[in-house]
């Protein structure tokens, strides 16, 4: 039977998601020698594989950000506009409609419907920061292994 993870451990895990730095995660999450208790944290099999679904969440839920982003941004207006021209409409018609890119639809005094549309443009420019910022932690991440990799032979040559 597998022992679950102590809450202080799934605050490194979560702390170390964030960053990728041991030594802080371990040192925020309260561990008195935070450089051995990170190294010996992350050759545990049970907190690699808590770090590997919570990494795999955090991409799942910035999948989804994306896709909202992408419907608002391109999704089609059609079922909203129809309401502006019919003059009545089923509530099993209307529980169909798509009616994602809608922010507001008002009855107007003289019997019309206003309906307001989220900015697309606005959409557009998240969809475009949440692409750049993949591509930044693409960066990071390179950079991140080189720099790892350039401690570990200073460490070599020092031995």
């Amino acid at each position: 039977m597998k022992k679950a993870l102590s809450a202080k451990e799934e605050l490194f895990c979560t702390y170390y998601c964030l960053d990728r730095n041991g030594r802080e995660a371990a040192a925020k999450s309260g561990y008195r020698s935070p450089q051995r208790s990170a190294a010996k944290l992350l050759k545990r099999k049970d907190i690699a594989a808590f770090i590997k679904a919570a990494d795999e969440k955090a991409k799942r839920k910035q999948e989804d950000i994306a896709a909202g982003y992408y419907r608002l941004a391109f999704g089609c207006i059609a079922d909203a506009v129809k309401l502006l021209f019919c003059e009545e409409i089923g509530e099993s018609e209307l529980e169909k409609a798509d009616l994602f890119s809608v922010s507001e639809i008002k009855r107007a005094k003289g019997g019309g419907i206003e309906i307001k549309f989220f900015d697309r443009l606005k959409a557009l420019e998240k969809l475009e920061g949440l692409c750049l910022s993949d591509s930044n932690a693409s960066a990071k991440a390179f950079y991140s292994a080189i720099e790892k990799g350039a401690s570990a032979l200073r460490e070599k040559e020092n031995e």
